[in-house]
């Protein structure tokens, strides 16, 4: 059986992303993807080799659903709710992308040219992943959190580091989409 259907309104993800965040704020909680790796890496052991990781776990633990729930979630949105429609593009954007050296640009959710499997053939493409994990990794140190976590908790709760760092996550997203990937492609 499949559903073709659309991706869901703003009105009503938006209440539903704000009731989540409401019952956090309620029971004293943040949410944030990036804890919670701190967290399996202290479930790991990591707290013996760096003092970062050593701190008491267990009361983080709950957010850990966070990432089961994004892999259920994930797996449902792509097997029960995906019409595959691909991406709706700007005619400039798919000119600029196959300029760029992408195939059919906005036929699949993402391109295969980054996200596919074949780029593990690549020394290059296998070299930015690295470069772009690392760099990843540094920033959200840095920043004190991910996207997610200042996005939609340190926003939400009216934090001015959030507001600063999200304001930097989109001025870095528009360097990067406008003048480094045209020179990585």
């Amino acid at each position: 059986m499949e559903y073709i259907l659309n991706p869901w309104p703003w009105y009503v993800s938006g209440p539903l992303i704000a009731l989540v965040m409401a019952l956090l704020l309620y029971f004293g909680k943040t949410f944030g993807m990036s804890s919670n790796l701190r967290t399996m890496c202290s479930i790991a052991g990591a707290g013996k080799f760096s003092d970062f990781f050593n701190y008491n776990w267990k009361d983080h633990l709950w957010n850990l659903t966070v990432v089961l729930g994004a892999v259920i979630g994930g797996f449902i949105a792509v097997t029960y709710l995906s019409n595959n429609s691909g991406t709706n593009l700007n005619p400039a954007t798919i000119t600029e992308l196959q300029n760029m050296g992408f195939n059919n640009p906005g036929q699949t959710l993402v391109p295969n040219e980054m996200y596919g499997l074949d780029i593990l053939n690549s020394p290059k493409a296998l070299l930015l992943l690295v470069i772009g994990g690392v760099l990843v990794g540094f920033g959200t140190r840095y920043a004190g959190g991910c996207t997610s976590g200042h996005a939609i908790t340190g926003l939400s709760s009216l934090q001015k580091p959030s507001l600063i760092a999200v304001i930097g996550f989109f001025i870095g997203g528009l360097l990067m989409a406008n003048f480094i990937l045209p020179l990585i492609f």
